[in-house]
């Protein structure tokens, strides 16, 4: 253990001591949060605040040290004032190299003992002057800066020191003893202050990696239901393709045998799609066997004409929705379709879930360039239970609106409600692709 304690110190003390490890500025959010009142210009130079603290400290005590050594010799006048800037020194590097200043106001504090070496106590001068409030300033802005553990290391080497010195110039400790007791408990305080700082940053940096994760899990998980929709999306297509392919030489006599040849490879190539379609479906679905075990997997995909079941089983649920449709309702591809049903959905969940008690409503809007949805809900009438992974479920509708090239928006609404708005693009071709498609 005593070799352990004399290895942490001389890392901490001596190891690159001088090294150059600046101060940054306080944070744009914490400045925010702290005065919201100041303008943008004075805020920006709020973040130096402590910079100037310690700077303006470093001046004061300066000034005091200087003012103490007045009306002496010119010579003795010139060394109070290099002692006035060797103790000033000390905080100032406080804010570019903690560690250095450290042993640069210890060097004070031994050069005020040696030379008041003629007083009966030798550290009564120096811990009731200003080298000795300096020296304790700067032991604590050294623990605020860098770890709790060197506010013990420094008491020792500091009172080590200050009892070496009594020893070799034989003079009584005095009240060296009730210095250092008063000493520990300051510096045992700045070291408790620093672990507090310390543990809650470690605490927002967990939280933030887990919310995170947790985002990007949920985000893995709505792909990975994406993929499964559309293996049925697509492969519906591909086998009208493979069937067709396989029919068409039959449908035309005398069929030259390259037109017949193409038919097979166009079939084979769609089979062969079919396939790898199963086996990537196979490898999604290994990974989350149950995550679809209440429903039917032979069931079909639901699309907006079967809404009205949706909103009969959230009714049921205790949600008062109303659905407004506007435009011409027409048919649209399987995927718009199945997304735009996913995400009412889904907003329709998060309204029961965390808007108990409130209305919603659903607008499904048919326009010349894609299909527009909106749903909103008002503010709840009671207070919601808590869910875990609240506000996840956007990351989904998010995803699958992103994936068909649209635009979506999900935030609160002036009444305490909340509001998901999206729009899907579906261009004439694709249309007239779900039409032929469905006549097939």
């Amino acid at each position: 253990m005593a070799h352990g304690a004399l290895h942490r110190l001389r890392q901490d003390l001596f190891v690159d001591a001088f090294a150059f490890r600046p101060m940054p500025p306080l944070e744009d959010a914490k400045v925010s949060r702290w005065v919201p009142w100041l303008p943008e210009r004075l805020r920006h130079w709020t973040r130096w605040l402590p910079h100037f603290a310690v700077g303006f400290f470093s001046m004061c005590v300066f000034l005091a040290t200087l003012t103490s050594g007045s009306g002496v010799s010119a010579v003795r006048g010139l060394l109070v004032t290099g002692f006035s800037v060797l103790v000033a020194a000390g905080p100032m590097l406080t804010l570019f190299r903690p560690v250095g200043a450290y042993w640069l106001s210890l060097s004070a504090v031994v050069v005020s003992v040696t030379a008041y070496v003629g007083f009966s106590s030798p550290f009564a001068s120096v811990f009731s002057g200003s080298a000795f409030v300096t020296h304790l300033a700067v032991m604590v802005l050294v623990v605020l800066r860098t770890r709790p553990r060197l506010a013990i290391e420094m008491w020792v080497v500091t009172f080590a020191l200050a009892a070496v010195l009594t020893a070799l110039l034989g003079r009584d400790p005095g009240d060296v003893p009730i210095v250092a007791i008063f000493c520990g408990v300051v510096l045992v305080s700045a070291a408790a202050v620093r672990a507090w700082r310390e543990e809650r940053r470690q605490v927002v940096e967990t939280r933030t990696v887990t919310a995170e994760e947790r985002g990007r899990r949920t985000l893995l998980e709505e792909r990975a239901l994406i993929a499964r929709e559309l293996h049925d999306v697509v492969a519906h297509h591909m086998s009208v393709i493979a069937i067709q392919a396989e029919a068409a030489p039959y449908r035309v006599e005398n069929t030259p045998p390259e037109l017949a040849t193409s038919f097979a490879t166009i079939r084979e190539n769609a089979v062969a799609a079919l396939t790898e379609l199963r086996r990537i479906l196979g490898v999604v679905r290994s990974a989350d066997p149950d995550a679809f075990a209440e429903s039917d997997p032979e069931a079909p995909q639901p699309t907006l004409a079967t809404l009205d079941s949706l909103l009969d089983s959230v009714r049921s649920a205790g949600l008062n929705v109303e659905a407004v449709i506007t435009g011409s309702p027409r048919p649209l591809p399987q995927g718009v379709e199945l997304s735009a049903y996913r995400i009412v959905q889904e907003g329709l969940s998060n309204a029961l879930r965390h808007s108990p008690g409130a209305d919603a409503r659903v607008e499904i809007s048919y326009v010349l360039g894609g299909l527009g949805l909106r749903i909103v809900n008002g503010r709840p009438s009671r207070l919601a239970k808590p869910s875990p992974g609240a506000g996840h479920g956007v990351l989904g509708m998010r995803e699958r609106v992103q994936m068909l090239g649209g635009e979506m928006t999900a935030d609160h609404t002036e009444d305490g409600g909340f509001e998901v708005a999206a729009f899907i693009p579906v261009g004439n071709a694709a249309g007239e692709a779900a039409t032929g498609g469905q006549r097939a």
